[in-house]
């Protein structure tokens, strides 16, 4: 009977959360602590190193303060102000040789060998653009959380608005076809018909940034200072809160190989490093 009864439990608890298996994050390192406002970081695999977006201001300033840095695997900090000249800039994503950054109203593309700006994509009507994504036939997806948009950039030049009506749209992630969107405590993946189904809801309404660990299975941040493991049952677990001790955990970046996520610490002005098991 007892075994019977603790078997009953078991059950209800995975019901009732929807998550089957458990998962911890092990910290490996932290940078020193200056970095500028860091808002989100990108995993290189073939440079084998981070991009670190600088606020260095307030975050909706459009003050030409902001940066995109550079910080090694180790957590070595290899230079802060990469590039310079930048408004803001938030979330990053890299195809082939150009880095595209969003920057309040505008998409910066970067020449990753030159170091250097080499365009600015105006996006009309924009009010904070916040998370990048990019596909693998190069399509530029960028969210505008003020704005309750999500926009589509082709060819660097083409933009449309491709979702509209939203809460408060951040993170984002191509995968394949698909599109995924956070959007205020609910990741949704976007239909072909622009329909949007849900794949997890429930959470902290600050929802960041978005990375795949493996097929249907996501880590999701969250400003405020958690981070949850989503399943492919839409089950959600906190791996990490320190909301109490102020800390926040922006646009997270994610070394797939190595299962080594790299969490941005905002106004810390650091980037912390942890391995997921």
């Amino acid at each position: 009977m007892k075994r019977i009864l603790i078997l009953i439990s078991f059950l209800f608890i995975i019901v009732k959360t929807g998550f089957t298996q458990s998962h911890i994050l092990v910290k490996k390192w932290a940078t020193d602590t200056l970095l500028k406002t860091p808002e989100s970081v990108l995993y290189d695999e073939k440079g084998k190193f981070l991009y670190v977006s600088n606020i260095d201001g307030t975050p909706d300033g459009k003050d030409g303060k902001g940066s995109v840095g550079k910080v090694g695997l180790d957590g070595k900090i290899l230079v802060v102000d990469w590039v310079k000249g930048l408004n803001a800039p938030k979330g990053m994503g890299l195809y082939k040789n150009k880095l595209y950054v969003a920057d309040l109203t505008e998409v910066v593309v970067i020449d990753v060998v030159k170091a250097r700006i080499i365009k600015r994509i105006p996006v009309e009507k924009s009010v904070f653009l916040n998370d990048i994504t990019i596909d693998r036939h190069g399509v530029v997806y960028v969210s505008d959380t003020r704005g309750f948009k999500v926009y589509k950039i082709e060819n660097d030049k083409e933009v449309t608005a491709l979702l509209e009506n939203l809460k408060a749209p951040n993170g984002l992630l191509a995968v394949g076809d698909d599109l995924l969107v956070l959007d205020k405590g609910m990741l949704f993946k976007m239909l072909p018909g622009g329909q949007l189904f849900t794949i997890a809801e429930g959470m902290d309404p600050s929802t960041d940034g978005v990375e795949m660990v493996k097929p249907n299975e996501y880590i999701v941040s969250c400003w405020a200072g958690i981070i949850y493991y989503i399943d492919a049952r839409g089950g959600k677990q906190t791996l990490l809160d320190t909301r109490t001790e102020k800390i926040n955990s922006a646009d997270i970046g994610y070394d797939a190989r190595n299962r080594i996520l790299y969490v941005p610490t905002f106004y810390k002005n650091g980037i912390v490093a942890y391995e997921v098991k």
